[in-house]
């Protein structure tokens, strides 16, 4: 890089108030010496008066004299850059003029040099400045400490207010008064006072050049001072950053969608949230309305332009001073476009709509008819409105109606494409509640089929339950109840809990609770019904490749599933229970004493592990049972199941209500609103049959005793008033005690329970099981079951530690109360 620098001589001019004259000849040699000129360079005028002009340069600068000689010859004059060098050899570096010397003589060029040492750059002259501030495109402005116009460029007109001269004299507030005067006048005062500049002072406001349109601008402020420090006015620049601004809005605007479009998977809160979002950054006014179909969840049909459309307003926001003509409906509310209206055109498209501003004689569709009108605002000057379509996945959901008043600037191609970012994801996210809803609805729909809807009658327990669904973050899962009947007056209470959520789980919770009432029906104990199911969850998830615990919400297998089993006998007031990774039952005393059942906790169904083990224990008439899913346990702030039966204690010994309104007063008291996870809670009041309905004999092993045993039935019966079942119930213990006495060789027992239904059981030792045979003509016996089969409800065996149990049971006319 060369050591000077030319400058166009026709265009700049030094000051020379301070500059350093000297006088050349034609051949550069120097013949006038001043006093500037040696403070300068500190050579005497015997020195330098003869020598040329090379010799007070440095190298490279003294080379390129007799170029610049040459040069300034023939353009008449230069201008520019030179290193000079000092009679101590110093360098220095200096600004350099050279033009053609006025009158005769030997001096033909005037030499102007201006030390560079702490100078920026070059010296500017009045014009030279006047040229730079009149030909900027910054605006530029000086006002006076009363912050009045004194001076402004031609570049401060593109922002209204007239040309300079019409400032002169004049406040802001006189040249702009939609623009907010106060605050930008204050950041004057405060740089007159401190003398601070202020850079990159931000004002949004409606200048008179755009009235209809938000503007923003970036202003500095610079304080002025006299030659004695004392200020003068503030130089202040402004640069019109309106899109910038803009830009940051419309970022600010799509952030802001991010994080409140689609918080939840409820489709009219997600088109809700949409309408706020969108008011007042886009619009004075938006209504979501959406397809009746995708309110319902169901199949979307196709529209055309021809159709006039029903649709409902899922969505509506408005600023506080948008009056406009646009129709305020309940949310829900049913809203009729005619056909081939903005609305119609652009479902029937899938394309967005604009119009800058609505004529009002042909703006009928903004005032749709409804049924379900909350209020209508008055109708003001012509709005501009925009459609833009809700379409996700291929599939147009909805439509979206944005409009502004008279004060806004109409929409332009940007708004629409910021309403088109916006829509495109709230549509996805309605899409997503569509589908989801969907799936839950089926889900919920399957899952209350399976549940009992009707708890069996009985006498055992008085019996409640209550099912809560969980939230629709977390989806629709698997728990579930039942209470199932057995024989010999005892009942079975049941809770289980699925893994995973949705229509699998909802599934897989019907498989395992079928499977529950089978196992059940068998009489089988607690431990081998939950080692039954075992055996049928991992077989399951053999067949179809599941590992352990890996069932998802799709999956129709419920390995890693939990289960508690209780069996409660009403006669003697016994209670067995085994859990399979699922939690222990709690019993409350009738003093209300609440206790955590102790027991040996199961691996959950399918995992495999150590044998299931049951507990026994016997309970005090009045005795409340209390079977839950670990969902009604869940610590509300972090959604995680934890065993804080305090909880549960506290809110189970401060009730002293009906059974069903305790059950649901407790799920209210211990579960949020919208739980993470399903919620089943079985609870079962315990009731013992009376003396006067159980009656028991001991029997020998001898056929003689049959008739007496014939006999002790008709009598209890006649005690009963029971007289019209005499007949069969001699029947069925006559057949019952001869098949015990044939095939076993103990002690024989012989028990009538009056129920709900007359119930013969014969108890002996023998392990053999009986089958119910089908003989032939010729055959002189096997028709004691077949008989007992025929005049009975139903009948069947169970097998205890002992032995085995032989019973049937026969309806009551006149069951007890």
């Amino acid at each position: 890089m060369g050591s000077y620098e030319e400058r166009d001589v026709a265009r700049q001019r030094f000051d020379v108030a301070d500059a350093a004259p000297l006088l050349l000849d034609a051949r550069g040699v120097v013949t006038s010496w001043t006093r500037n000129a040696e403070a300068l360079l500190a050579y005497p005028a015997s020195e330098a008066v003869g020598t040329g002009l090379a010799a007070l340069l440095a190298e490279p600068d003294a080379r390129r004299v007799p170029d610049l000689v040459e040069r300034w010859r023939r353009d008449g004059g230069w201008a520019g850059l030179l290193t000079a060098r000092r009679k101590d050899g110093s360098p220095v570096r200096i600004m350099a003029r050279i033009t053609s010397a006025l009158g005769g003589g030997p001096a033909r060029w005037l030499v102007l040099l201006s030390e560079l040492a702490d100078a920026p750059g070059w010296d500017m002259s009045r014009t030279m400045l006047e040229q730079m501030v009149t030909g900027s495109p910054v605006g530029i402005a000086i006002v006076d400490t009363d912050l009045r116009f004194v001076w402004s460029n031609a570049a401060l007109e593109q922002f209204g207010g007239g040309p300079a001269q019409d400032r002169l004299g004049l406040r802001l507030a006189d040249i702009q008064p939609g623009v907010d005067s106060e605050s930008i006048e204050a950041q004057m005062r405060h740089v007159l006072t401190t003398g601070e500049p202020l850079v990159g002072y931000e004002h949004v406001g409606r200048v008179r050049s755009a009235p209809h349109r938000e503007t923003a601008h970036m202003m500095s402020f610079i304080r002025l001072e006299d030659d004695e420090g004392h200020p003068t006015g503030v130089y202040y620049t402004v640069v019109d950053v309106t899109e910038r601004h803009r830009a940051r809005q419309r970022l600010a605007l799509l952030d802001r969608a991010g994080r409140h479009i689609g918080r939840s998977l409820d489709i009219t809160r997600t088109a809700q949230e949409l309408a706020d979002v969108a008011v007042p950054g886009l619009a004075d006014f938006v209504a979501v309305d959406l397809l009746e179909s995708v309110v319902r969840g169901a199949e979307i049909a196709p529209v055309t332009a021809t159709d006039a459309l029903r649709l409902r307003r899922a969505g509506q926001q408005r600023t506080a001073h948008g009056d406009g003509p646009w129709v305020l409906l309940k949310t829900g509310g049913v809203v009729s476009y005619p056909a081939g209206s903005p609305p119609v055109r652009c479902l029937a498209s899938g394309l967005s709509w604009r119009e800058e501003r609505l004529d009002p004689l042909a703006r009928d569709w903004t005032t749709p008819p409804s049924d379900d009108r909350s209020a209508t605002s008055p109708e003001p000057a012509p709005l501009s409105a925009m459609t833009v379509p809700l379409r996700a996945r291929g599939t147009t959901l909805g439509v979206t109606t944005f409009f502004r008043c008279r004060h806004r600037e109409p929409f332009d191609r940007e708004d629409v494409q910021l309403a088109e970012d916006l829509v495109s994801r709230a549509a996805v996210c309605v899409d997503n509640a569509r589908r989801y809803s969907r799936e839950r609805d089926a889900a919920l729909v399957l899952q209350r089929s399976l549940l009992p809807h009707r708890l069996p009658e009985q006498d055992a327990v008085e019996v409640a339950a209550c099912y809560r669904p969980a939230d629709e973050l977390t989806g629709l899962g698997g728990d579930w109840y039942d209470l199932v009947p057995l024989s010999g007056a005892r009942v079975a209470l049941v809770v289980g809990e699925v893994p995973g959520h949705g229509i699998g789980a909802a599934a897989a919770m019907g498989r395992l609770r079928t499977a529950v009432r089978t196992l059940a029906a068998l009489d089988l104990p607690p431990e081998e019904v939950l080692a039954h199911l075992d055996d049928l969850v991992a077989r399951s998830a053999h067949e179809e490749g599941i590992e352990m615990y890996s069932a998802g919400g799709d999956s129709t297998v419920s390995v890693g599933s939990g289960c508690v089993y209780v069996v409660y006998d009403p006669v003697d007031g016994r209670c067995a229970m085994a859990a399979a990774g699922h939690p222990a039952p709690v019993v409350v005393a009738p003093d209300g004493a609440v206790t955590l059942v102790e027991m040996a906790q199961g691996p959950p169904l399918g995992a495999g592990g150590p044998p299931f083990e049951s507990v026994e224990m016997a309970m005090e008439e009045g005795s409340t049972l209390v079977l839950y899913t670990d969902g009604l346990l869940a610590r509300a702030g972090a959604w995680q199941a934890g065993a804080d039966h305090n909880r549960l204690r506290e809110a189970l010994e401060r009730s002293d209500v009906p059974l069903d309104l305790h059950c649901r007063s407790l799920v209210d008291a211990l579960v949020p609103a919208r739980p993470h996870d399903d919620v089943a809670l079985l609870m079962a009041r315990t009731r013992r049959l009376g003396d006067g309905q159980v009656a028991a004999w001991d029997l020998p092993a001898d056929p003689a005793v049959v008739a007496d045993a014939r006999r002790r039935a008709a009598r209890q019966l006649a005690r009963w008033d029971l007289d019209e079942l005499a007949f069969t119930t001699e029947l069925v213990v006559s057949e019952l005690v001869t098949n015990a006495i044939r095939y076993s060789a103990g002690p024989i027992r012989l028990r009538l329970i009056r129920e709900r239904a007359l119930i013969c059981e014969v108890f002996d030792t023998a392990a053999t099981a009986p089958h119910l045979r089908h003989p032939r003509t010729t055959d002189e016996g096997g028709r004691g079951l077949l008989l007992v089969s025929q005049v009975t409800q139903r009948w069947g065996t169970r097998f205890v530690s002992d032995g085995k149990i032989i019973w049937a049971e026969q309806p009551l006319t006149d069951p007890l109360p």
